[in-house]
């Protein structure tokens, strides 16, 4: 992906919340407490919401704006990478990692409660998203509701990645080993293909912090590390 002026904002690191030995939550860190490396997840996280407060920017701006071909491309092809990789994320919890979760809490009947909601978040934002797109597609009318259909997308899906970051990270960390961890994000990776991947990863670090760079580059296989690193730096010179 280039770089999309519409859709950029600095990603600062969400710290994650886990239950201490005496019921109070401490911050756990995407890198640096708890026994998984959730780095490349959180970075998910801070990639949408960084897109979305683009595309509220954008879709806030007087209707000619967006009749400017450039500008309509360029917000046009941003809302498609985050369309693309928010299904891409969903799925991927839902079809992969709930399920592996789920073998190891089946006598946990409020944990299995907690995964079952996270796809029904999921779920709800469907719509919302269909509602942002048909918004896109009415040339005529839909600048005019262009604007509360972001709205409504973004308090959906910043109530959600709160819900997660609060309580469904955490239940991860108890219930994965690192191999376990590793085994899914392998497979997701083998899912995207090396194109897929090398498409992916640019736009996951586009405005991260040089921590944040660096832990997602060195866990990445040495090919895909390298061409990865090519493409973000052609992305901000």
């Amino acid at each position: 992906p280039c770089c999309r002026p519409d859709l950029q904002a600095t990603a600062s690191p969400h710290a994650v919340t886990a239950q201490g030995c005496h019921g109070k939550e401490h911050a756990m860190t995407s890198a640096t407490t708890g026994r998984l490396d959730l780095t490349v997840m959180v970075a998910f996280h801070d990639a949408f919401r960084r897109d979305l407060a683009h595309l509220a920017r954008a879709a806030s701006r007087r209707h000619a704006d967006l009749d400017d071909p450039a500008r309509r491309t360029a917000v046009l092809a941003g809302w498609e990478l985050f369309t693309t990789y928010l299904d891409f994320h969903h799925s991927a919890e839902d079809t992969d990692l709930w399920p592996r979760m789920r073998t190891h809490l089946a006598d946990r009947p409020d944990d299995l409660a907690l995964l079952q909601a996270m796809e029904d978040e999921h779920a709800r934002l469907d719509p919302l998203v269909a509602a942002v797109d048909g918004a896109f597609a009415d040339r005529e009318g839909g600048h005019q509701r262009l604007g509360d259909t972001v709205d409504a997308l973004a308090s959906e899906l910043h109530g959600h990645l709160r819900h997660e970051e609060r309580d469904a990270l955490p239940l991860l960390d108890r219930s994965l080993t690192p191999t376990q961890w590793q085994a899914f994000s392998d497979e997701q990776r083998r899912r995207l293909g090396f194109d897929g991947a090398a498409q992916l990863f640019p736009w996951l670090l586009q405005e991260a912090s040089p921590q944040q760079v660096k832990a997602i580059l060195a866990g990445l296989p040495p090919p895909l590390r390298e061409e990865v690193l090519r493409r973000h730096t052609a992305n901000n010179q």
